[in-house]
């Protein structure tokens, strides 16, 4: 027969008193950590009042807005592409390949730079420091401000796209592969080396086919995220669908715009399924 609740009560209860009395200091209230504690919880809220009053935010303003905000999805309705769906299509496809040229070309400029910032590759740490703040001054860069840069360079168009994401992803991608080379299993470059291996076989055969499928997950992501940044870019003039959903936005054509839109988050949602499905097959079943 099963003890009754209330004798388990008691009994867990008198366990508790005998912890208690067995390990006072265990049980005894940090006080002086509760007190840090709270403080940081009140300048950060401190910090969000004060920015909130520093950029004039206002509840009104937001509820005053929704009602033109209802008027505008109204007009969006129904999404149409009035005799342009092959003009858009097209567009579409520009601002995939402005993706996937961007990202591949970031990969594989900063595949053989990462290994120059890994820790375990380069002991030099001057060296080092040099590439990690290069890196750092690529990635620090957005990529609408690439943009804007490559345009006035190379000119209008999606050239100009792909390499503001490429030159934006180059000191991203650099420092998650130098992060993924130190983080390495070192006993695969060791066995290389004892096996009369030199330094470029340990590289070459230890740490390459160990960080290779987790260097193939990362540029997936980033392709599935800069299929969206190329959108953006294009509003500034670099190429894809942007271009198309700027004028549009301009001239409150506002049906075409939510074909635009929809046409988008279907090739975003299944970019995602595809990408979702190669990181599983390529890092095993736990990616995600």
């Amino acid at each position: 027969m099963s003890p009754r609740p209330e004798a388990l009560r008691a009994a867990a209860r008198a366990d508790l008193t005998r912890l208690r009395a067995r390990y006072p200091a265990q049980f005894r209230t940090d006080w002086p950590g509760r007190a840090r504690l709270a403080a940081l919880l009140a300048v950060l809220i401190g910090l969000a009042a004060f920015g909130y009053w520093r950029l004039d935010f206002s509840m009104a303003r937001i509820l005053h807005g929704l009602g033109r905000l209802g008027t505008f999805a109204v007009l969006m309705l129904p999404p149409s592409p009035e005799g342009q769906f092959w003009t858009f299509l097209h567009a579409l496809g520009e601002t995939l390949g402005i993706a996937f040229l961007g990202t591949l070309t970031a990969a594989v400029f900063a595949f053989p730079v990462a290994f120059l910032a890994a820790r375990n590759v380069v002991p030099n740490p001057f060296a080092r420091f040099a590439v990690r703040r290069g890196l750092d001054v690529m990635r620090s860069v957005d990529v609408l401000i690439w943009a804007l840069i490559w345009i006035n360079v190379v000119g209008l168009g999606p050239f100009a796209g792909a390499l503001a994401i490429a030159c934006s992803d180059f000191g991203a991608l650099g420092k998650l592969f130098s992060e993924a080379i130190e983080t390495c299993d070192k006993r695969a470059g060791e066995g290389v080396v004892a096996s009369g291996g030199s330094r470029l076989h340990r590289i070459r055969f230890g740490l390459i086919p160990g960080v290779l499928p987790v260097l193939a997950s990362q540029v997936l992501y980033f392709f599935e995220s800069n299929t969206r940044s190329a959108t953006i870019i294009g509003i500034v003039g670099a190429g894809g669908i942007g271009q198309y959903l700027t004028e549009l936005i301009r001239v409150l054509e506002l049906q075409q715009v939510a074909f635009l839109v929809l046409m988008i988050l279907v090739t975003v949602a299944a970019i995602d399924w595809v990408s979702t499905r190669l990181r599983r097959a390529i890092i095993g079943p736990a990616a995600r």
